[in-house]
């Protein structure tokens, strides 16, 4: 004997299942915001330096070339770990020293060859520049951008 859909039984299904639908969205929004509050991928705390070389990066849109964490241009290098490539993630005040040596040493006015332009920047945004640049390298990306494995 098959059982007839009637008018209320498609009804009541219809609220039950949007009732279980709201109860799991609601189930995992929590879920997930206590995930994000309580696991920070930060490998250091977001000081007023960290937060001013945030805005130099901005001010002089480093992303139109640099790449970081994988977002930005593919024009010049990936700047997410770049203080671990020069081997001063842990050191500010060589990280600081490196990067402002580097930057003063790029070339300008060579025909035909890429060119860091020359910013005016400060030594204390410079600083700011370095501890941002710091921080992005100990974020912990959770593995992104992937990298090719073949």
């Amino acid at each position: 004997m098959s059982e007839i859909l009637t008018k209320s039984r498609a009804r009541n299904i219809f609220y039950g299942g949007s009732l279980f639908f709201i109860v799991v969205f609601i189930a995992m929004t929590i879920h997930s915001h206590r995930y994000v509050v309580n696991v920070s991928t930060a490998g250091m705390p977001l000081s007023e330096e960290v937060i001013l070389g945030k805005h130099v990066w901005e001010r002089h849109s480093c992303i139109n070339c640099h790449t970081l964490h994988g977002e930005g241009a593919y024009f010049a290098p990936e700047l997410g770990n770049v203080m671990t490539r020069w081997g001063v993630q842990d050191e500010p005040e060589v990280a600081y020293e490196v990067l402002d040596g580097w930057m003063n040493a790029q070339p300008s006015g060579i025909e035909g060859r890429r060119q860091m332009p020359h910013f005016e920047i400060t030594e204390e945004e410079m600083r700011g520049l370095s501890e941002f640049l710091r921080w992005a390298d100990q974020t912990d990306t959770q593995g992104w951008p992937p990298t090719d494995a073949g």
